[in-house]
C-alpha cells in the first residue's frame, strides 16, 4: 500500500520563492558588512562641549629702575644790605641845538664875496627826436653830403643793414610766427647805438630784431646848435614767410 501525500504539506512546492528570498536575505547582510564602517572614539563628535581648564600664562614681573624723586627744593635766604648811596653823580647837560634870532640875523648880516662863489656847470645831456634833429647822425659813407641828403642816405644805410642782417628765427618758422616788429633805439653823443628796445608778436622776434639793431656801425653824433646829442630813431622790420617753402 503507497502511502499518500498531503499536497497541502508538499514542500518543494514554494521552494523557488523560499530561495529568492534568502537569495536577497544574504545580499542584504552581504551589503550591510560592506559598507559597516567603524570611526575613532577622539575624532567622533558627540555634540559636548570641552571644559578643559586652559593654562593661564605668568606675566613676568619686570621691575623698572625709577629715578629716585628730586630733593625738595631748600629755601634761600636772600640777604638784602642796605648801602648809602654816598657817591654824587654829576648830570649831563644837554645843550640846545637850536638858533634863536638874534643868531639868525647875525648869519645874514655876514657877507659873502663874489670869490667864495663857485659855480658848477652841469651838462644836461638833451635827447632829439630824429625828426626834428638839426644835422642827423651821418652813417658811414653819407658822408660830405647835404643835411636833406645826408638824412636821406641814412634811412637807406640803415634799411640796407636790416637786409643785410636778416634772418628768420628756426624757432619761429616752426611755430608759424611772422608780424612786424618796431625797434626803438638811440645813437648817443659818441655816435654808438644804445637803449634798443622792441615790441613785437613775439618774444622770438623781438629778440632777433634788436640783434640786427645793434649790430650797426659807429656814426657821427647827431649835432643841436652845433653840439652832440642823443638821437632816437625808430625802425619797422616784418618778419613774414611764404606759406608754400
Amino acid at each position: 500500500m503507497l502511502p499518500k501525500k498531503n499536497p497541502e504539506l508538499e514542500i518543494g512546492r514554494n521552494s523557488s520563492l523560499y530561495f529568492a528570498i534568502g537569495l536577497n536575505l544574504m545580499l542584504f547582510f552581504s551589503w550591510q558588512a560592506l559598507e559597516y564602517k567603524t570611526y575613532d572614539k577622539e575624532d567622533i563628535d558627540i555634540g559636548v562641549v570641552s571644559m578643559d581648564a586652559q593654562t593661564e600664562e605668568d606675566i613676568p614681573i619686570v621691575e623698572v629702575n625709577a629715578p629716585p624723586p628730586p630733593p625738595p627744593p631748600m629755601a634761600i635766604s636772600e640777604n638784602i644790605e642796605i648801602v648809602d648811596d654816598v657817591e654824587d653823580v654829576e648830570e649831563s647837560v644837554l645843550e640846545s641845538t637850536e638858533t634863536n634870532q638874534s643868531e639868525a640875523i647875525a648869519d645874514k648880516q655876514k657877507v659873502i664875496g663874489i670869490g667864495e662863489v663857485k659855480v658848477q656847470v652841469v651838462e644836461e645831456e638833451v635827447e632829439v627826436a630824429f625828426a626834428v634833429i638839426e644835422d642827423v647822425p651821418v652813417f658811414p659813407g653819407c658822408e660830405g653830403l647835404s643835411k636833406s641828403a645826408t638824412k636821406d642816405c641814412f634811412q637807406q644805410k640803415v634799411q640796407e643793414h636790416v637786409v643785410k642782417n636778416f634772418k628768420y628765427p628756426e624757432t619761429a618758422l616752426d611755430l608759424g610766427i611772422q608780424g612786424r616788429v618796431s625797434v626803438i633805439f638811440m645813437i648817443d653823443t659818441k655816435g654808438y647805438t644804445v637803449n634798443v628796445r622792441s615790441r613785437g608778436p613775439d618774444k622770438i622776434l623781438e629778440r632777433e630784431a634788436e640783434r640786427i639793431i645793434n649790430l650797426l656801425p659807429k656814426m657821427q653824433p647827431g649835432k643841436q646848435r652845433g653840439k652832440p646829442v642823443k638821437v632816437s630813431y625808430a625802425v619797422p622790420i616784418y618778419f613774414k614767410y611764404n606759406d608754400g617753402i
